[in-house]
């Protein structure tokens, strides 16, 4: 199935949680914080302005962005976790 995003909604596929810590200790599955950094796989054509025109949306498919905690909505698609956000969800685009 193909997600296309409308307005200024962005489709981004959560990256796995950590397993171990830095110490080398394994984590389980109910001690893991949920990961707020993802892969960007569809962008949406951009919030409708006033004067008609539309806002372009600021990240493209296939970068890395940080995300809120709780933002946006969870959804699996083809037996993957993927969650729709607001471009305003995403708090940064990672560099490098």
């Amino acid at each position: 199935m193909t997600l296309n995003p409308l307005d200024d909604r962005v489709v981004v596929q959560p990256l796995e949680a950590e397993e171990t810590t830095a110490g080398g200790i394994v984590l389980p599955d109910a001690a893991r914080e949920k990961q707020q950094r993802g892969k960007v796989l569809a962008v949406g054509p951009g919030r409708l302005l006033d004067s008609g025109e539309r806002c372009a949306v600021s990240v493209s498919v296939g970068d890395e962005v940080l995300f809120g905690k709780y933002g946006g909505t969870e959804i699996e698609v083809d037996g993957k976790d993927v969650k729709i956000l607001r471009e305003s969800d995403i708090l940064a685009k990672v560099e490098g």
